[in-house]
């Protein structure tokens, strides 16, 4: 089961190099790197050098929607993984994920559990943020609780459901999961294999109004919606998120 590893990046060159670096010290090695720089500026062009086995790709600044889509078209193995630029994975990450989906064919997309870092320091996820894995359309409703660089899937997700809405600054990726949960099943692979840095400069900031984009993300995928269930909950989030943006 071949895959290939699509990183989109933006100035970020340190930490690329040590995403880079986490796919080399995989016990089942990716089958294609790809590294979508998104309008870097830094020396993040000389990644080349460092890595010259991997796949580079520069475009003018586009947006991490772009920039992933861009890596998605290029792939020439159906399965994709990705990766953040500043997140790292962990030796067994990618070898859990293709185990698993070798034994359930039927299963198109897998995420992973992840260990958050801050400034060095391991920190406590919050409760809200705990991965069960039973209903994701139920659980990723209310924010996204896959993270990017925990996901594998297969190009037929992107086939039928679409690329990466590059009208999104944020919350692509909540747009992009819950219009795949609607439909299809998306496995946990209940361990943390990803590490999840924060508080470098080079992070990208938090938009104050994110529940904007969760609001237009709830609208546009409404009327996709054919279980009734599915769509009370879609209807009761989207008024709850509609009601607390009139109290900003």
């Amino acid at each position: 089961m071949n895959v290939s590893v699509v990183i989109p990046t933006y100035n970020r060159y340190k930490l690329l190099k040590r995403a880079i670096e986490s796919l080399y010290k995989q016990t089942c090695l990716p089958d294609e790197i790809i590294v979508v720089d998104d309008g870097s500026t830094d020396e993040t062009v000389a990644i080349q050098n460092d890595f010259p086995e991997i796949i580079y790709i520069y475009q003018e600044n586009r947006g991490v929607s772009a920039a992933r889509n861009v890596g998605i078209q290029r792939a020439k193995n159906e399965w994709i993984a990705f990766l953040d630029s500043d997140d790292a994975w962990h030796s067994e990450k990618l070898q859990k994920q293709i185990d698993f989906h070798i034994k359930n064919s039927n299963i198109l997309m897998s995420y992973t559990d992840e260990v958050w870092i801050r400034n060095g320091k391991n920190v406590k996820i919050p409760k809200k943020y705990k991965k069960i894995g039973k209903d994701i359309f139920l659980e990723n409703i209310s924010y996204c609780n896959i993270a990017p660089s925990s996901v594998l899937m297969h190009k037929k997700l992107f086939k039928q459901y679409g690329l990466f809405d590059e009208e999104l600054p944020v919350c692509e990726d909540y747009d992009m999961w819950l219009r795949i949960a609607i439909e299809q099943k998306i496995a946990l692979i209940n361990e943390k294999l990803i590490n999840k840095y924060a508080g470098h400069d080079e992070q990208l900031g938090f938009t104050k109004n994110m529940e904007k984009y969760r609001i237009y993300t709830l609208e546009k995928i409404a009327d996709s919606i054919s279980s009734c269930e599915n769509r009370f909950i879609l209807e009761k989030e989207l008024h709850s998120k509609k009601r607390n943006q009139k109290k900003i």
